[in-house]
């Protein structure tokens, strides 16, 4: 009765195979797959059966979208799935689909030590309500509240809020972006996607000359958001650029990890997940992210008594695997 696990974004899936009471971190078998080389999530668990050699009666899979009666269509792919539909074509009893923030939260109360970094060591409050804002290639958002017995992890499609500015820059970005994109998000600001879009904003500005080579590189490259990142991190003096659009989505972060702290009121801490936290981790240690986490007027000094981590393991991945192994029938 073995169980097949997905962590399912925009860029990457991630399977794992793992026998019934096992520990999640511990798979049988685990591999990694180029989301966009594939026609649908069905294909990828084909290929990843075949080469492994596993074979599996039940799957579970966190995606990266609103999940509504078993079905979802992916927010950054083209993929329409389906539980009964999954479950037919891989031959499986049954498969089980998660939103992937959900998936986050789920594995949130089983973190080790060592699988964060804190950035605002304050004291939790016991079972108080818990944040969890995730940039990858989209923003994810979810929370967590104790039920009287244990946590219950709320998914939210919170990153598709109006994004709200709270500097006069920010305010000339939403005026940049609304022209061009109609309706801005905080996704399209906070996010793998999104720092494209402040590069873009920063240099039509004509604040930060832009480097021609690594104009060139970014014309090149399917991905763009890896090539700025990095640039903003190791080379700051030779790409102001690259380094303000990191600032800027620092700031940003900050901010919008503020405004759900605020709206759940997190006294059991803010987590960092998805893809981009940890990469990135040197910048949100400035005190950049905190000040503008903290900045919020009279409700200031709450929010510097919240414990604020980074979360360094694959979250998602844990968390569909715990989901998944509790939902498994007895043998």
């Amino acid at each position: 009765m073995m169980l097949v696990v997905g962590d399912i974004g925009g860029t990457k899936t991630l399977l794992t195979l793992l026998e019934p009471g096992s520990d999640p971190r511990r798979p049988v078998a685990e591999k990694e797959y180029h989301s966009a080389s594939y026609p649908g999530l069905d294909a990828i668990v084909r290929a990843f059966l075949a080469e492994t050699g596993g074979k599996a009666e039940f799957g579970c899979f966190d995606v990266a979208g609103p999940v509504v009666q078993g079905q979802v269509q992916a927010t950054n792919l083209p993929w329409t799935m389906d539980e009964q539909g999954l479950a037919q074509s891989l031959g499986l009893r049954r498969v089980i689909l998660l939103n992937d923030l959900k998936a986050i939260a789920y594995a949130i109360p089983h973190l080790l030590p060592t699988d964060v970094h804190t950035l605002n060591d304050a004291a939790a409050e016991p079972n108080g309500p818990i944040a969890v804002v995730a940039p990858g290639t989209g923003l994810g958002e979810a929370f967590l509240v104790w039920n009287g017995r244990d946590y219950t992890a709320c998914a939210s499609e919170g990153g598709h809020a109006s994004f709200a500015p709270t500097t006069d820059q920010q305010v000339d970005l939403l005026r940049y972006l609304r022209q061009r994109l109609g309706d801005v998000s905080f996704e399209r600001v906070c996010s793998g996607l999104g720092i494209g879009n402040l590069y873009e904003f920063l240099r039509d500005s004509g604040a930060w000359p832009e480097t021609p080579g690594f104009a060139g590189q970014l014309e090149q490259a399917a991905d763009r958001t890896p090539l700025i990142a990095r640039a903003g991190m190791q080379d700051p003096v030779g790409n102001p650029l690259a380094a303000a659009a990191m600032a800027l989505f620092v700031e940003i972060l900050g901010n919008e990890a503020g405004n759900l702290a605020l709206k759940v009121m997190s006294t059991g801490g803010v987590y960092l997940a998805g893809g981009m936290p940890a990469r990135v981790l040197p910048l949100l240690g400035t005190g950049r992210f905190l000040e503008a986490f903290v900045s919020k007027g009279r409700l200031a000094g709450v929010l510097r008594r919240m414990p604020v981590h980074v979360v360094t393991a694959r979250a998602a991945l844990l968390g569909a695997a715990r989901y998944g192994l509790d939902s498994l029938p007895a043998r």
